[in-house]
């Protein structure tokens, strides 16, 4: 496992070389074959994931259509970190779309990290913030969108 991957992650991009070793301390690697179930929509939220080799589909069903893929997720991206901070349930899907390898930070680990080190979880909050602060602006994209197109 590798700093530079942890790096990638947008939650921990922000962090120098000694904050991301410590990060690199609390992961533990699980491997999946392709087509597996990471995790289902529902199930609680215990932990994250960040893709170390492979790629992971984030989709939900759809009912009268099936699976609906929302996204393709490649290495060294960070997906279920919102149920980390929020607990809730998960929201989608994410299966293993190829022979895939993860690193996993359990809650309590990572409450841990965060409860320990200050700086970290400073930098790490406003990792998310940003996160966040993206997803809404497409999120309302999206919306605008599909609101002038059903005006017609």
């Amino acid at each position: 496992m590798d700093l530079v991957l942890l790096k990638q992650a947008a939650i921990f991009h922000d962090l120098d070389e000694g904050e991301l070793a410590r990060v690199l301390e609390i992961c533990k690697e699980q491997k999946f074959q392709s087509a597996t179930t990471v995790f289902k929509e529902g199930e609680p939220s215990n932990r994250l994931y960040i893709i170390a080799e492979g790629d992971v589909r984030i989709s939900r069903i759809v009912p009268g259509s099936g699976e609906e893929a929302l996204a393709v997720l490649k290495p060294g991206t960070c997906f279920g970190e919102m149920g980390i901070f929020d607990r809730s349930e998960r929201s989608t899907d994410a299966i293993a779309n190829t022979d895939c390898t993860l690193l996993t930070i359990t809650r309590s680990d990572f409450e841990l990290l965060l409860d320990f080190n200050r700086d970290i979880a400073y930098k790490v909050l406003w990792a998310v913030v940003r996160l966040l602060s993206g997803r809404l602006r497409v999120t309302n994209d999206n919306l605008r969108s599909f609101l002038a197109m059903s005006m017609f």
